[in-house]
């Protein structure tokens, strides 16, 4: 759903269309291709859309903070523990379910039902898609500490 929101209302957002295009070739290869690897799938989209609600809330008091005040303080007010929440989830939980997924796959375990290059290539594109996240992530964080302290220089003024 969020890909044909995407692809209709923000046909410029090129990352947010690649990452669920790639999303959705890891869950095409699980469910048609090899019939097995839901498991790690399952796992791999709680961990995503854990965050979801408070992303979308917190993209959409973003949109409208400029000219809605109540917008502009529901931003303020969620962007920290939206941050935190976002780094705990995407940025620690998520990289260690994919390391314990790469130890399972290279172990051997999965060699009969999933070939080599369908988990090689899920663990590539889990790995690319987290680490987009973590940037992006490690964007906003810095963009809250240079905004902090900019209005802290205002008040010490």
């Amino acid at each position: 759903m969020d890909l044909l929101h995407y692809l209709v209302f923000c046909p410029s957002e090129v990352l947010f269309i690649g990452h669920h295009l790639a999303t959705l070739f890891v869950f095409l290869t699980c469910r048609y291709l090899v019939l097995h690897g839901a498991y790690a799938i399952l796992v791999l989209l709680v961990l995503a859309e854990i965050t979801s609600a408070c992303q979308n809330t917190w993209t959409l008091a973003n949109a409208r903070r400029i000219d809605v005040p109540t917008a502009a303080k529901l931003y303020d007010l969620l962007s920290p523990p939206f941050y935190a929440f976002y780094t705990v989830v995407r940025g620690f939980a998520g990289p260690l379910f994919v390391y314990e997924m790469g130890v399972f796959y290279l172990s051997g375990e999965a060699d009969h039902v999933i070939p080599k290059w369908i988990w090689v290539s899920w663990i590539f594109v889990v790995t690319v898609a987290i680490s987009v996240s973590i940037l992006w992530i490690w964007n906003l964080w810095l963009e809250l500490y240079r905004e902090r302290r900019g209005k802290l220089g205002k008040k010490m003024r």
